[in-house]
């Protein structure tokens, strides 16, 4: 009698253990409870919103995208609740809500569910939402509040200015960051729950944090720091208790095998030294782990073991007819494999091209949607910075209003010619000068009572603009900031009335910065741990005085 057998096959992880995926996944909750319980009690109830949005925000995509398509509801199963929490904890306290929705559709939908769902996603979804939405709400993502107040995180303070905060705290979790990373001991805790219950094997982040510990040791010495202190630091701020124990262990997206476990580690503690010492941030670890997703295949290439007695034995001899079919069925089989090949890499090529076809058209409407109200915001804010900068005019004219655009412009380029090649000014650039008048545009006879003069320079985060004004006689009436992106609590502290009002009622002809307390009128004193910031700043006001002296205003 005929005996058939049914197998069930399943996506992948594939597990040798009797727990279900659903088992698994609720472990990980469990061993995430520490570090959200600390991070709750440390942020209060918006950061309680923020994890309650995304977890709930997470499954509520995945069901619906599911439903949508056909495919069967495997809310279930957890994955969808443990990607919304590690969202959650990789997030500022303070995010807007709406940008916890975003990111949590990104995680599901375009991560997750458009490669296949569970076991077929190429990168970990909580990872590649946050990389996501620090890449599109940079200034958002990086705004970090410590017991109500705007601050910078342990590791920002120490790459700006080499302060080391409390190792306790920082190993407690009484500092500022995201709201699952803070707490150092409170995820060891959970790291210790997930090992005991072997959901995870010690290699990877074993390797990871030990590797990132000797490179960061050996680049210690190689400074003349104090090398305990120093990894210390390094080990209890950011994200790599995080990353190395709950994140880079996934196991859809981390290696299989031992040997590529350790590999992967290492290659894990490597990158993230590159990318917190040399990079422009003072992290490091989601984009260390989400490359790293990245190269797993490559590293299962070359791990993955032969079969046992592969290539072994006498081969027993066979008939010749079968010999002649062999033979036969080999001369098929390239060419049957090679249409196999083309087919899936055709089809490969479709979907990537529908989805990139798919989003960029996504974008491209909410570019234009977007995009005249963005323009009367930016024009309005522009307005109101002039305003600030110079309170006595009754009128700010833009010069290419006072004459042509394209005069406007010509007498730009020599303004910036001569501030770069004469006056020394290699980064500060002025993008627009404005009249400040005694009555509005459009009155006769009206009187010039000095400029408003829009300067960019670069700073520690990046590109700032801020306007400054400037009267007839040189005299700093003001400045102003459009924009700026520097660290939380250093930098930032330049965006403050203390720090703006030292320019303002002096008339010099350059500005220069002290540390040790200002005594002259033309010294301000420099923003503690932020030179690079004070610098900038410093910089732009000289150059838009220097600009007015050109127009021949000042001194």
């Amino acid at each position: 009698m005929d005996e058939q057998m049914n197998l069930k096959i399943s996506a992948s992880p594939h597990v040798r253990s009797k727990d279900t995926t659903s088992d698994i996944m609720f472990d990980v909750v469990l061993a995430l409870a520490p570090a959200t319980a600390f991070g709750l009690y440390l942020f209060g109830w918006y950061a309680a919103l923020l994890v309650a949005v995304c977890i709930l925000s997470c499954v509520g995509f995945e069901a619906l995208f599911q439903k949508l398509m056909g495919k069967k509801v495997t809310v279930g199963d957890f994955s969808a609740v443990v990607t919304g929490l590690l969202l959650a904890l990789n997030l500022p306290p303070k995010l807007p809500i709406w940008m916890a929705v975003v990111g949590s559709a990104f995680a599901i939908i375009v991560v997750k569910q458009l490669f296949g769902g569970l076991g077929q996603n190429f990168m970990n979804p909580a990872l590649a939402a946050r990389c996501f939405l620090i890449l599109s709400f940079a200034r958002y993502m990086t705004d970090f509040y410590y017991d109500g107040v705007a601050t910078a995180t342990p590791l920002a303070v120490l790459k700006q200015s080499g302060q080391v905060e409390s190792l306790r705290s920082m190993f407690l979790g009484h500092t500022a960051g995201t709201i699952g990373e803070t707490s150092v001991a409170a995820l060891l805790i959970g790291a210790i729950y997930l090992l005991a219950r072997r959901i995870i094997n010690f290699r990877i982040p074993v390797f990871y944090i030990g590797t990132f510990a000797a490179a960061i040791t050996i680049y210690g010495f190689a400074k003349g720091y104090d090398v305990p202190v120093f990894l210390a630091a390094h080990l209890c701020g950011g994200g790599l208790m995080l990353g190395a124990w709950f994140m880079a262990t996934d196991y859809v997206t981390s290696p299989i095998t031992s040997k590529g476990k350790i590999i992967y580690g290492i290659f894990l503690g490597l990158l993230t030294f590159v990318l917190r010492i040399f990079g422009p941030s003072a992290e490091g670890v989601s984009y260390s782990i989400i490359i790293g997703n990245l190269i797993v295949p490559l590293i299962e290439r070359v791990t993955v073991p032969k079969a046992f007695g592969a290539g072994m034995g006498k081969k027993e001899e066979k008939p010749v007819e079968a010999k002649e079919e062999e033979k036969e069925e080999a001369k098929e089989a390239p060419a049957e494999k090679a249409r196999a090949d083309v087919k899936g890499v055709l089809l490969a090529v479709l979907a990537i091209s529908v989805i990139t076809v798919l989003m960029g058209s996504i974008l491209g409407v909410m570019h234009e949607v977007t995009k005249d109200p963005i323009a009367s915001v930016e024009k309005d804010a522009k307005e109101e910075a002039y305003k600030e900068v110079f309170p006595d005019a009754g009128g700010i004219i833009p010069m290419d209003e006072a004459g042509t655009a394209e005069q406007a412009q010509e007498y730009l380029d020599q303004v910036n010619t001569t501030l770069h090649d004469i006056k020394g000014f290699k980064t500060a650039a002025v993008t627009e000068i404005a009249f400040a008048c005694e009555s509005p545009a459009g009155t006769k006879q009206n009187k010039v009572l000095g400029y408003v003069v829009l300067v960019t320079n670069k700073g520690y985060g990046g590109d700032m603009q801020l306007a400054v004004g400037v009267s007839s006689k040189g005299e700093v009436k003001g400045i102003s900031f459009l924009s700026i992106n520097e660290t939380a609590g250093l930098g930032m502290k330049a965006n403050t009335d203390a720090f703006k009002d030292q320019f303002k009622g002096k008339t010099v002809d350059a500005f220069k910065f002290t540390k040790t307390g200002s005594t002259a009128e033309n010294e301000i004193d420099a923003l503690s741990g932020a030179t690079i910031t004070t610098t900038a700043v410093t910089d732009a006001v000289n150059a838009a005085v220097a600009c007015v002296n050109l127009l021949g205003g000042g001194n």
